[in-house]
């Protein structure tokens, strides 16, 4: 039952993982320009910005903003694999107190590898589209048809064979896990981070349309991303999902012409 699965994250390695994520949470939310800010940024330009705080990407520096892109995605990619990370922990249960704990940090550590490979692409992506001028400083899309692209892009994904697959892995946790037990936490963090990364890779890159640093788009995402994995739910989630997403890269395509 639900209700027994959650008074099981008591332990202190489950603390740890809650204030991990909180953690990350919250330098996001510090990190984030508050929207009168941003709009003084529209009339006044990017050196009005830049003499408060280092805000451009080429400014921040490529270590800055793959930090950045490794909080995000410590924020919003640790919630959804929590289903998978319990039930390795029931898994686990047989073992000492400490062993658990070490073989949970060893699951989320090879996990969280994974997404930070993730973040130094996607830090090398912002950097290339600011400097194209099709990204502004806040990470946003300049450009129709770059955010049309990136919609048609997450939407067809929805429908591919390889999302399927993964999120079949990410919905049966223990049928994964079981399959790949005798490879140890360390290695079994990092296929839960790749199967995570093939179900979700699509749907983060919709950040440069919602914008890099918008709590509000990060806060939406990790929910559809939590939901779509769930399987009594992520099953009649996915294909709308890409219908509204093909939907919405054909609007924006249509307005930017």
């Amino acid at each position: 039952m639900v209700s027994d699965r959650i008074h099981a994250m008591r332990g202190v390695h489950w603390l740890l993982l809650f204030a991990l994520i909180l953690g990350a949470w919250t330098i996001l939310y510090l990190m984030a320009l508050p929207a009168d800010l941003r709009r003084a940024g529209v009339v006044y330009g990017a050196d009005f910005l830049q003499s408060l705080c280092v805000v451009t990407p080429d400014a921040a520096g490529f270590l800055r903003i793959c930090l950045m892109w490794g909080l995000m995605s410590a924020a919003m990619m640790v919630p959804t694999a929590l289903p998978a990370i319990a039930t390795y922990d029931d898994l686990s249960q047989s073992g000492q107190a400490d062993k658990m704990a070490t073989k949970m940090a060893h699951l989320v550590a090879g996990y969280l590898v994974v997404w930070l490979g993730f973040s130094v692409l996607a830090a090398a992506v912002q950097l290339g589209l600011f400097q194209l001028d099709l990204i502004s400083s806040f990470g946003d899309s300049r450009s129709g048809f770059l955010s049309a692209g990136l919609l048609a892009i997450a939407g067809a994904y929805q429908f591919s064979n390889a999302k399927e697959a993964c999120l079949s892995k990410c919905r049966r946790p223990l049928v994964f896990f079981m399959q790949y037990w005798d490879e140890g936490a360390w290695r079994n963090g990092l296929r839960l981070g790749l199967v995570c990364l093939g179900c979700c890779w699509a749907l983060m890159l919709l950040a440069f349309v919602g914008g890099v640093m918008n709590i509000a788009f990060m806060g939406l995402a990790t929910v559809i991303m939590v939901l779509e994995k769930l399987p009594d739910i992520g099953r009649w989630l996915t294909r709308p999902l890409g219908v509204v997403l093909l939907g919405a890269a054909g609007w924006v395509f249509v307005n930017s012409l």
